[in-house]
């Protein structure tokens, strides 16, 4: 477990880039991932670790690359499916996670919506099953509609994460984030949420890193970016490198140019 969380989370500095480009399994072939080949393999030298499906970790990675995989392992409705919008269950067999060679697993979980129930089961049984073979789990949490991004809400679905035995949360940053993290006994990452301006992905990432964030988890916000490569720079430099939001921009723009 240790060795696999290392993976993930740079022991050096203890912060973590992940790049994020399991959309495919509720989003379809989104913009920037209709070919996650063509777009991941420039971007890898700067992410820690990459977060995937295991058909795009099949189809599209090759076997004889070395960066860390964390499997989407949940699923089951599309974003067609408004109303149910990640009523996620167990998708992926712990035995094909092992079989991938996996230094960890994202499990989804949905609080504050009717069906919060069983997406919370369905991680603590994904829990028990990665415990006997020392695998981590990410969770990955989100509220339901109405909430919004609130330190109230959010903190309450990232401890319930932690207690119910996840190794790593995911959550999304808003005002007042340092409670998120000083409740949490575990590492958390932010999610980078839907594409927005460059500048102001990169001072979130910032801000984050500042209240208490081990890392980020960005997708959208890389590979729908102008320049992809640039931005996955800037926001490793940001995370590993100390950078502030107007370093990071300029290392943006420097190689856009």
């Amino acid at each position: 477990m240790k060795n696999r969380l290392s993976k993930i989370i740079n022991p050096r500095d203890g912060k973590t880039v992940m790049l994020a480009v399991d959309h495919g399994y509720f989003m379809g072939p989104t913009t920037g991932l209709e070919n996650i080949k063509t777009m991941v393999d420039p971007l890898l030298k700067y992410a820690d670790t990459l977060m995937i499906t295991r058909g795009g970790l099949r189809n599209y990675i090759s076997p004889e690359t070395k960066i860390p995989i964390v499997l989407r392992v949940s699923g089951g409705t599309s974003i067609l499916n408004t109303e149910n919008l990640l009523h996620e269950g167990i998708a992926v067999d712990i035995e094909d996670a092992i079989r991938l060679n996996v230094s960890g697993v994202a499990f989804s979980i949905l609080v504050g919506q009717p069906f919060e129930r069983d997406t919370i089961l369905g991680m603590t049984e994904y829990i028990d099953e990665c415990q006997r073979y020392g695998i981590p789990v990410l969770a990955v949490t989100a509220v339901g509609r109405g909430l919004g991004k609130d330190v109230k809400y959010l903190s309450l679905a990232s401890r319930m994460a932690a207690e119910f035995g996840a190794h790593i949360v995911k959550t999304y940053y808003c005002p007042g984030f340092e409670k998120i993290v000083e409740t949490c006994p575990v590492p958390i990452v932010i999610a980078g949420g839907k594409k927005q301006p460059e500048k102001d992905a990169l001072q979130m990432a910032y801000d984050a890193i500042q209240a208490g964030a081990c890392g980020v988890d960005m997708g959208r916000n890389i590979f729908q970016s102008s320049s992809p490569v640039g931005m996955m720079k800037a926001v490793n430099s940001i995370v590993h490198k100390k950078h502030n939001p107007k370093e990071a921009y300029e290392i943006f723009n420097n190689y856009k140019k």
